[in-house]
């Protein structure tokens, strides 16, 4: 068991609005994510290690540059998982790091980051392990420019077919791995 909020305030400054926002959005994608793992009894999450991942998958959106959600960094907002990824594997939180790189919308293809020009290297960062995978179904249903809204399941698949077919049968699986829009979770 790590310490989470000793990690979380290394690199935010306590009672801040951003620290603010990127905990009450954690938490959220935390709530939703254990609650799924719970209804999903026959599938072998690790509850402890999905509530510290989920915590601490956006831990990297400080050094972004997003004002709207008062990220004032320099990267591009789509860095903040590889950004958050480096801050976790120098802390020696290797498997939490991998699901801050592996958790932007649905995974990422190569395929995805050449087609969008996108800032990032060049491999795949698709979510592996079901904890990976479940973070990243959950943190769908959140948005930190909206931290106290819960998008409806169908509000989240039209959100992600936006960025094409590939994108739709991946959050489509993720949804039909961990029950769908059958489950009325937080």
């Amino acid at each position: 068991m790590i310490d989470i909020a000793t990690i979380f305030y290394k690199y935010y400054r306590p009672d801040t609005p951003l620290a603010r926002l990127v905990w009450q959005h954690s938490k959220c994608v935390a709530r939703r994510a254990v609650a799924i793992a719970d209804a999903c009894r026959n599938l072998a999450i690790d509850k402890q290690f999905l509530y510290e991942a989920a915590m601490l998958h956006d831990i990297g959106v400080f050094r972004t540059h997003a004002p709207s959600i008062l990220c004032n960094g320099d990267a591009h907002y789509i860095c903040h998982g590889i950004i958050g990824a480096d801050l976790l594997r120098a802390e020696g939180l290797d498997t939490h790091a991998l699901v801050c790189e592996r958790h932007i919308g649905v995974g990422l293809t190569v395929a995805d980051i050449e087609a969008q020009n996108l800032p990032l290297p060049r491999r795949d960062m698709l979510p592996l392990s079901l904890e990976e995978k479940l973070i990243c179904y959950a943190d769908n249903f959140f948005s930190k420019s909206r931290p106290d809204v819960v998008r409806s399941f169908e509000q989240v698949r039209a959100g992600v077919a936006r960025f094409g077919d590939d994108n739709l049968r991946r959050f489509d699986e993720l949804a039909a791995l961990f029950g769908g829009a059958e489950l009325s979770l937080p």
